[in-house]
């Protein structure tokens, strides 16, 4: 696993060794980062279950302001990877898991213009952040949320306040989902007119 592109490019991320993972796979993080485009510019960046940082971290080599990188379990790898790609200088760190860290974020007054959500497939876990996020103020007005999630989990929870604007497949695998405030999306349809 490697950062594409930037001011990091080809530099190697550490994996966790013997943990269930499932990193991002290059072609999908490719799609996914050819899909945002300058979109990534100058945005803060919150990658939850971050695991090796390769999203968050991918995003600051393009261009991002800042990242807040989120796992339960990977922290140190994340803060040994942050400093390899010499990106440790806009990177946070935080362990514990999404929900409450969420919270803290929340508290601070903390809001993200990129959201990466990539959690283990099957356990219910995108469903949560992704209901937390529709009733939270931790995405930005003009904020964009991405998604990584099983292709056959396909239900959606309800939500009041985000829309699916975009949704990619990529195999029998992997599929990306991007969502958007619905007021700043007929905001924008509006100026149009």
């Amino acid at each position: 696993m490697r950062i594409i592109t930037g001011s990091a490019k080809g530099a190697r991320l550490k994996t966790p060794k013997g943990q269930d993972t499932r990193p991002t796979a290059d072609r999908i993080k490719e799609s996914l980062f050819n899909i945002l485009g300058q979109m990534v510019q100058g945005r803060a960046v919150l990658d939850i279950f971050a695991g090796t940082g390769n999203l968050g971290l991918e995003a600051l080599s393009r261009g991002a302001a800042r990242a807040v990188l989120v796992d339960k379990a990977t922290a140190p790898l994340m803060r040994e990877n942050a400093a390899h790609t010499r990106l440790a200088d806009r990177t946070e760190i935080m362990g514990g898991d999404a929900g409450s860290v969420l919270a803290r974020l929340e508290a601070r007054g903390q809001r993200f213009s990129l959201i990466f959500c990539d959690p283990p497939y099957h356990r219910g876990l995108w469903e949560k952040v992704l209901k937390y996020l529709d009733e939270s103020q931790v995405l930005s007005p003009e904020g964009i949320l991405v998604v990584e999630h099983g292709a056959d989990e396909n239900d959606l929870p309800e939500l009041q306040r985000l829309r699916r604007v975009l949704n990619k497949n990529y195999g029998h695998t992997t599929q990306l989902s991007f969502f958007q405030w619905g007021e700043y999306l007929d905001a924008c349809e509006e100026a149009e007119k």
